[in-house]
């Protein structure tokens, strides 16, 4: 099963982001998105929706509960 940090970098590298842009377009430090893609922390439930929002995903996917 993937990990959610698999997942973001995944994700914010389909689109062709840096952590940067990902990061400003959540309103986020850069480092705290990068250590949600690092797996050293977990967002925020209210960050976890900003996210899937972003990423036009659902957090069943995010998760990995689902593979869509």
């Amino acid at each position: 099963m993937e990990k959610l940090s698999e997942k973001l970098k995944e994700l914010r590298l389909e689109k062709g982001l840096s952590q940067k842009e990902v990061s400003t377009a959540l309103g986020l430090t850069r480092n705290a998105f990068t250590n949600y893609e690092n797996g050293y922390r977990e967002p925020s439930l209210e960050t976890l929706k900003k996210i899937c929002q972003f990423f036009d995903v659902s957090a069943d996917y995010l998760l990995g509960l689902k593979n869509y």
